[in-house]
């Protein structure tokens, strides 16, 4: 029986047999219907196979995976916590702490609380001469920069790290500290997709090597910073292009030599929300792991409370987020991880195609500059920005304990931390509105029409739909009558209530229950129900709640309507 079992093959079926599998499960909807549109216009099939990419990349394929290995660093996410306190003796102590513990990157954002003084500079410096770093800076007169005065001639040369400001900060003396960012971090911020911050990194590094003295110099001090977004095979395959398009745009300005350029990245802050502050910290995790697999150099993972106010604890916490990842997933034993990988190849390719084209879109407007002054780089981040707030506030993209399975008892401090103030989160919305229903202690309310089992489904969606923005509702027994709806409407406190039943219920009872409902009760209906949409708004209903409506704009609305009613 062993032997047998060992000569054994399995058959393996062919693209076009799984295809005509899949529409044969699909019970008469299109096959298209499995395919899926990113942010950045790009198709995503529901199966990649090997003959797949061949096909499509031929022997740009090894050219692509080659380029991505040759100019992997040695040194791969390198750990950069950011350290958080209020005094500089608490300063000093947190940072011991963090190198003590694994901590790799002195990380310090020169917007603090406390003063940086001439002694404090002092003791930072001593840090500087020991580990690298990576500093954030208002400008070229920010205090903080004074650090580099106070570290020794002799240790200068040594010194390494990254300055991250809005414009390149001149440094004599210090080769080996990069002050040339292409930091798409505050595109990211403002709503910017995959190929737009790769786009963007090339036209800065396109800027900046023109005023270099040579190629050679400027890349000495240039690197590209990267925050890393939820999208996970999106964020490995992003980190992964700029590899490829960096070589191509080196190759341009006639280096023909591998150029590493060290790639900083960060967990993004946009996909993070107050509501259900831990879910943040799953985010980052799943970010973080994009980063590790995607090649990241250095990485920062922001506490899963960064945008009120970080704890010892949850400092703590992000650092060993990235420790796990890279002390025991054994990810960093092999050089490039992806690669192979048929989908993460493809898409890798796709983001270089995109992302070059629109690189020299920009360079044809003029460069970086003459592309943002024109006001189509705003542009094109609004509308980015508008497609993802739109996507989560229709549930297309989902919001974990935000836009669904939200908890209604969570409570947030509304204050936020000023380095993160101005970042355009999608969970903002939801966040503002669910602020002003408790300021306004509203009762809502859901009447359940039939029996237990024909209401409950769309009574659970009108609940978690509620739950969005903070409101409870009370609930009713289900009832069969429209005398009994009526009553329920009539002794309950909730001035506005949703109508939950199946569609045969609803269009039975919802006619008279209009027609009797107190005046002061706004009702809403769960459910699409075209034809008798236009009577039912005539005889006093509200409107509707159903699947992929725009939550923040509907609840809005009945915010303001049910100030009204309140008056």
């Amino acid at each position: 029986m062993s032997n047998n079992m060992k000569n054994i093959e399995f058959e393996k079926p062919s693209y076009s047999e799984w295809q005509d599998a899949a529409i044969k499960a699909l019970k008469g909807k299109p096959f298209e219907s499995l395919l899926t549109k990113t942010s950045e216009g790009i198709t995503l099939d529901p199966l990649y196979t090997q003959e797949s990419l061949v096909a499509k990349l031929g022997d740009e394929l090894d050219k692509q995976v080659a380029t991505i290995r040759s100019l992997q660093d040695s040194q791969v996410f390198r750990v950069a916590q950011q350290v958080y306190a209020d005094t500089s003796g608490a300063f000093f102590a947190q940072l011991d702490d963090s190198l003590a513990r694994g901590n790799e990157i002195v990380t310090v954002d020169s917007h603090v609380s406390f003063e940086w003084t001439e002694e404090i500079v002092a003791q930072l410096a001593t840090y500087f001469s020991e580990y690298s770093f990576k500093i954030t800076v208002k400008s070229a007169k920010d205090p903080l920069l004074a650090v580099f005065d106070k570290i020794a001639a002799d240790k200068r040369e040594a010194v390494k790290g990254f300055i991250v400001s809005q414009s390149p900060i001149v440094l004599a003396d210090f080769p080996n500290v990069r002050t040339y960012s292409a930091n798409t971090v505050i595109y990211h911020n403002e709503g910017a997709n995959a190929v737009q911050e790769l786009a963007y990194a090339l036209a800065t590094a396109a800027k900046y090597a023109e005023q270099g003295e040579s190629f050679e110099a400027f890349a000495k001090k240039f690197y590209v910073s990267f925050a890393v977004d939820t999208q996970f095979f999106t964020e490995i395959a992003k980190l992964r292009a700029f590899k490829v398009l960096w070589k191509a745009f080196s190759s341009a300005y006639g280096i023909e030599k591998n150029v590493k350029i060290p790639t900083v990245a960060e967990t993004s802050l946009r996909s993070f929300s107050k509501l259900d502050v831990y879910v943040n910290l799953l985010r980052a995790a799943n970010e973080a792991l994009s980063g590790l697999i995607g090649g990241a150099d250095v990485f920062t993972v922001h506490p899963h409370d960064a945008l009120t106010k970080p704890t010892e604890q949850s400092v703590r916490i992000a650092r060993n987020v990235s420790l796990v990842l890279k002390e025991e997933t054994n990810v960093l034993k092999i050089t490039d991880p992806a690669g192979g990988s048929y989908f993460i190849e493809s898409l890798t390719a796709d983001f270089v195609k995109e992302a070059w084209a629109l690189f020299l879109e920009i360079e044809a407007a003029g460069g970086i500059d003459a592309y943002t002054a024109s006001g189509k780089l705003a542009e094109e981040l609004e509308k980015s920005y508008q497609a993802r707030i739109k996507a989560a506030q229709t549930r297309k993209q989902s919001l974990i304990g935000t836009n669904i399975y939200a908890n209604p008892a969570d409570v947030f401090d509304p204050e936020t931390n000023p380095l993160f103030a101005e970042i355009k989160r999608i969970a903002i919305p939801f966040e503002q509105l669910r602020a002003d229903m408790t300021a306004a202690n509203v009762k809502t309310g859901i009447l359940a029409l039939g029996s237990l089992k024909s209401s409950k489904p769309r009574a659970d969606f009108v609940s978690g739909f509620l739950n969005t923005v903070g409101l409870v509702p009370q609930k009713s027994e289900p009832v069969t009558t429209a005398e009994e709806a009526l009553a329920w409407l009539h002794a309950t406190e909730a001035k506005y209530v949703v109508i939950a039943a199946n569609d045969d219920n609803t269009k039975e009872l919802v006619p008279a229950i209009l027609a009797g409902k107190p005046a002061n009760v706004i009702v809403d209906v769960a459910g699409k129900f075209k034809d008798e949409e236009e009577a039912w708004l005539v005889n006093g209903l509200n409107g509707f709640i159903f699947a992929g409506q725009n939550i923040i704009e509907k609840l809005n609305s009945v915010f303001v309507s049910m100030k009204e009613v309140q008056r």
